[in-house]
């Protein structure tokens, strides 16, 4: 399948539901992009769960966006229930041309419902000279170091830098992997890795399906994950005054309102002189591409995905057939599985 049908066929579900055209296709791209960054968590596998939200009027397909500039460079965005793409590229529009003039500028986005993989949105920022910085929030999947049952969101971080060539572009949740690759693993049947997640009694687990539904996701790198989640959680929660821990929810779920916040920062490398720095940056990660010697390739974050995403372009996107029939009965306007 290529890019072009998945994204017509993701807008035309949408529309079907009630999405206006510019809303459908900000969030098509979202879920096109997983896939070709062969994330399929953040793909299509999340299609009726946005359609199924929007039935339940959990998202707003009429929402308008509320945008308050709180002080000169810290603006308030308040997604109003709708679609998390639409309020993550109006806000990047806004802190952007903000930080013009500012040199950093912010956006503290509520009531903004999923926005998907973070690297597309980091990545725009760079590709305009800016430095962007996106955090986000999720609901409690992750145990705590020495603890047993989900406390702390998989909260992750994304941050795009500029270069004289490609953004260097980090995304990465502080979780070992995100609760949708467990639910991908799950409706595939494929055993997890150890050191993914736990049961519910809090021990060590291959059995997706028992992780999804009853256990927890293990933090990235033990204590350091543990400690960098809770404070990503906390900065975000009380910049964007969003809830915390348990009271996240409406991401995964058909039943809630979103509750989760995005936190965004742009640094205008022109304003603030930074320009010159680049070709510095840019011979680093040259370097560091180069460490590994001529039979060893290195890879700096951005490399890989840019490499999947161009591969699948020119050659196609594997798209899971399961996936793929259940969006082929949104488009007609059946109940999918």
């Amino acid at each position: 399948m290529n890019e072009t049908e998945l994204r017509d066929l993701t807008v035309r579900v949408l529309e079907r539901h009630g999405a206006n055209c510019e809303a459908a296709r900000l969030q098509a791209d979202a879920l096109v992009e997983g896939e070709l960054r062969a994330h399929p968590s953040h793909g299509l596998r999340r299609l009726p769960l946005i359609v199924e939200r929007m039935r339940r009027g959990l998202i707003d397909v009429t929402a308008v966006l509320s945008l308050d500039w709180t002080a000169e460079a810290s603006l308030k965005v308040d997604g109003n229930m709708g679609f998390g793409p639409v309020a993550l590229h109006a806000a990047i529009d806004a802190v952007s041309a903000r930080a013009e003039r500012t040199g950093i500028a912010m956006a503290a986005i509520s009531r903004s419902s999923h926005i998907g993989m973070l690297a597309p949105y980091v990545e725009r920022v760079a590709r305009q000279g800016c430095i962007g910085l996106l955090l986000t929030t999720s609901e409690a999947l992750v145990h705590a170091w020495g603890g047993r049952s989900r406390a702390v969101g998989t909260n992750p971080i994304g941050v795009g830098i500029p270069t004289s060539n490609e953004p260097l572009s980090l995304d990465m949740s502080t979780s070992a992997v995100s609760m949708g690759k467990i639910i991908d693993y799950a409706a595939k049947g494929r055993p997890l890795r150890d050191g993914w997640a736990t049961d519910r009694n809090g021990e060590p687990t291959e059995n997706a399906s028992e992780a999804a539904a009853f256990g927890a996701l293990s933090p990235f790198g033990g204590p350091k994950g543990y400690a960098l989640g809770v404070t990503i959680e906390s900065l975000v929660a009380t910049v964007t005054q969003t809830a915390y821990g348990a009271d996240v929810l409406g991401t995964l779920d058909s039943e809630h309102p979103v509750t989760k916040g995005d936190l965004l920062i742009v640094i205008s490398l022109d304003v603030l002189g930074l320009k010159p720095v680049l070709p510095l940056l840019t011979n680093y990660l040259i370097q560091i591409r180069a460490s590994g010697g001529a039979s060893t390739p290195v890879d700096v974050p951005g490399d890989r995905a840019r490499r999947t995403q161009a591969e699948r372009r020119a050659h196609g996107v594997p798209v899971d057939s399961a996936v793929w029939a259940n969006v082929h009965r949104l488009a007609e306007g059946s109940e999918f599985e």
